[in-house]
């Protein structure tokens, strides 16, 4: 009968219970580095939405948004419509049915810029951001994942309030027989749509401003002070300063998307929206630089 020897391993390829040998531990820490963890950018993005899903504040900003709109589209229109007939023939000419039924943009703006703040200044605020961050090693993959669910919930919600507003604003005006559009009329559907990206945008800088103060009630603050507060005040501003205020602002430029008469003074529309989204690009890099570097 053949004997089968078995020889004992040898000391250098003996593994200790629990352990990994050299090599095959550095190459996972590796692969972990480089993949973040288990957690992929698909799994960021689930996890966004059901944060801004079950906030309560959502529901209520986008419902109370509508609302206000709608009703704000009405009274304008019907403000504007009954006051038409009285105006000078200059005045008459630079009438802007559009922008009569979308200026409601002004408080929306806020709303979904507050929004865009709540989705990470309430995890500062409830110190859950700890426990988001020791998930997602990237933190970059965090704040870019926060910033495509809000915009998927920011745009579609702009699009409706400005159809809304749209066409409630557009039957006020016709039923007090002042001018008004029709969704065939030049420049109404450029309005709509651009309303729809003007206001995504502006849930991107409420959640750029969010990142960088970390506080619910600062961020709000800045919010009406840069869009509310300066436009008002632009035209009193001493010089030049005040004319280059009214035109390259960025709430003001890009505000000109929802506007059909043509300022010869101030910038066309796409170009003025264009100026609104290279704020908000900058205002999104700072934001990830310090979020990078910034402990939690």
């Amino acid at each position: 009968m053949r004997r089968t020897t078995v020889r004992p391993a040898s000391e250098s390829t003996r593994l200790r219970p629990g352990r990994l040998p050299a090599r095959r531990l550095r190459a996972v820490r590796r692969r972990e580095r480089g993949s973040g963890g288990a957690a992929t950018f698909a799994h960021c993005l689930h996890a966004e939405w059901i944060k801004i899903r079950t906030m309560r504040s959502t529901l209520y900003v986008l419902l109370g948004t509508l609302a206000f709109c709608a009703g704000l589209a009405a009274l304008n229109g019907s403000s504007a419509g009954d006051e038409f007939a009285g105006l000078s023939p200059a005045d008459q000419a630079a009438f802007d049915p559009l922008a009569t039924s979308l200026r409601g943009y002004l408080i929306a703006q806020i709303t979904l810029g507050l929004l865009g703040g709540l989705v990470i200044t309430s995890e500062y605020g409830t110190r859950t951001i700890v426990s988001t961050l020791a998930s997602v090693r990237h933190r970059g993959r965090v704040l870019t994942s926060k910033a495509v669910v809000l915009v998927a919930v920011a745009f579609p919600t702009g699009l409706v309030v400005s159809s809304t507003g749209f066409l409630v604003g557009q039957a006020a005006l016709s039923g007090a027989g002042a001018p008004h559009l029709t969704l065939s009329d030049g420049g109404a559907l450029r309005g709509i749509f651009g309303g729809g990206l003007y206001l995504a945008l502006a849930g991107l800088f409420g959640l750029a401003l969010g990142t960088v103060i970390r506080s619910t009630t600062a961020t709000v603050t800045t919010l009406f002070g840069v869009m509310l507060i300066v436009q008002p005040f632009a035209p009193a501003l001493p010089g030049g300063l005040g004319d280059w205020v009214t035109t390259y602002w960025p709430p003001i430029a890009g505000g000109q998307i929802i506007t059909s008469y043509q300022d010869p003074d101030l910038l066309t529309p796409w170009a003025g929206l264009g100026v609104m989204a290279g704020c908000v690009a900058v205002m999104m890099g700072a934001a990830h630089a310090v979020f990078r570097k910034r402990d939690a």
